[in-house]
């Protein structure tokens, strides 16, 4: 696979009420992960999930809600394949993310890195998305990240 040719990283984060092993499993767990991992207004479906340092998934999370830029695979689809490229249980998630499309500026490799800290309150839970392809305008980026994160909160806090 070709990395993006973007340089650009974006990030997030957010302490959670959780332990770093809840939040470590609520990610190896595909039908937990398939309810708080879409930001708001999508769903996802997970079609492929093989959580081992080089194993494989794949996922297509699909607009509920209408939405002022199309999706990435289709209109109102993204869907994404890569490689779980590490796993420390508890402590790190490292992903290889390359969506289907035919449009270039969605193009190449990012890569996904989420960090799990065990903080007084929690867990400092941090995205770091490095080679964000073009075509994924930072401020949805963003806000998708934070969204996510939001979701994870409420999924695991309960």
């Amino acid at each position: 696979m070709t990395r993006s040719s973007s340089n650009r990283i974006d990030s997030a984060s957010r302490v959670i009420m959780a332990s770093p092993k809840a939040i470590y499993q609520a990610f190896m767990n595909p039908e937990a992960l398939g309810t708080w991992l879409p930001p708001k207004g999508m769903a996802a479906h997970i079609e492929v999930f093989d959580p081992r340092e080089g194993g494989a998934y794949k996922m297509a999370l699909t607009y509920e809600v209408d939405h002022s830029n199309p999706g990435k695979t289709s209109a109102h689809t993204d869907v994404s394949q890569g490689t779980f490229l590490e796993l420390v249980p508890d402590t790190k998630i490292v992903l290889s993310v390359n969506f289907d499309s035919e449009d270039p500026a969605f193009s190449g490799e990012m890569i996904q890195t989420w960090y799990l800290e065990a903080v007084l309150e929690g867990t400092k839970v941090i995205i770091v998305c490095e080679h964000v392809p073009e075509g994924i305008r930072k401020e949805d980026h963003d806000e998708g990240l934070g969204s996510t994160l939001e979701n994870l909160a409420q999924f695991i806090e309960k």
